[in-house]
C-alpha cells in the first residue's frame, strides 16, 4: 500500500502547479502582444527600406535630415527614425499622420505629456509636442489601447502623428524636451 501524503503536501503541490500554469500562459500572452482591431491597417515597426517588413538592409535616414541625435519625420514616407549622436538609427517605424502636417524644417520637442484625450476622443499617451501650424499643435503620440486612429472627419484639423504603442514608448524614452525633430518631405 502506497504511503499517504499529508494534506499540506497536496495543497503545496497544487499551488506550485497553478503558479507554473499561470506563468506559462502569461509568457505566451506577452509573446503574442495585443492586437486591437483598428479602423485602418497598422503601420509596421521595421528596420527595412520598404514600408513593409523585409529582410534587407535598414531603412536609410533621409538625406538633408541634419546630423547628431535627432528624431527624423518623413511626411512622404510616413516614417520616423530615432537617430543617436553617432548617426546610428536606433529605431524606425511608420506612422499615421493627422490632417495638419508641419512644414519641412527643424523643430525641437517643446513639451511632453504622459497622457490625455486626443482631439478625436481617443485616450492617448507619450505625447511629444514639436510644432504648430494653422493654430493646431503637432505632436507624436500613441493610442493607449494601441489601435490606429479612425479617418478624420472632413474638415477636422488634427495634428497628432500616431504610432503603434511600442513605437510610442520608444519615442517617449528617446525624445526628451529639447530633442531635435527634423521634418522632411
Amino acid at each position: 500500500m502506497p504511503a499517504r501524503l499529508p494534506s499540506w503536501a497536496w495543497v503545496t503541490g497544487l499551488t506550485v502547479g497553478a503558479i507554473a500554469a499561470v506563468t506559462v500562459l502569461g509568457v505566451q500572452a506577452a509573446d503574442r502582444g495585443s492586437h486591437p482591431t483598428a479602423a485602418s491597417a497598422k503601420p509596421s515597426s521595421t528596420a527595412s527600406a520598404q514600408p513593409t517588413p523585409t529582410a534587407s538592409a535598414p531603412a536609410r535616414v533621409p538625406d538633408g535630415s541634419g546630423t547628431g541625435r535627432r528624431v527624423v519625420y518623413s511626411l512622404g514616407e510616413k516614417r520616423v527614425w530615432l537617430v543617436d549622436a553617432s548617426e546610428a538609427t536606433r529605431r524606425t517605424f511608420t506612422v499615421w499622420p493627422g490632417s495638419v502636417s508641419p512644414d519641412p524644417g527643424t523643430y525641437t520637442v517643446s513639451s511632453r505629456n504622459a497622457g490625455t484625450t486626443g482631439s478625436d476622443g481617443v485616450q492617448i499617451e507619450h505625447i511629444l509636442y514639436f510644432a504648430a501650424k494653422d493654430g493646431v499643435s503637432v505632436a507624436f503620440s500613441n493610442a493607449v489601447d494601441g489601435a490606429s486612429p479612425p479617418p478624420a472627419a472632413s474638415g477636422t484639423k488634427t495634428g497628432g502623428v500616431r504610432m503603434r504603442k511600442a513605437d510610442g514608448t520608444a519615442l517617449w524614452a528617446f525624445g526628451t524636451v529639447g530633442t531635435t525633430v527634423t521634418v522632411v518631405k
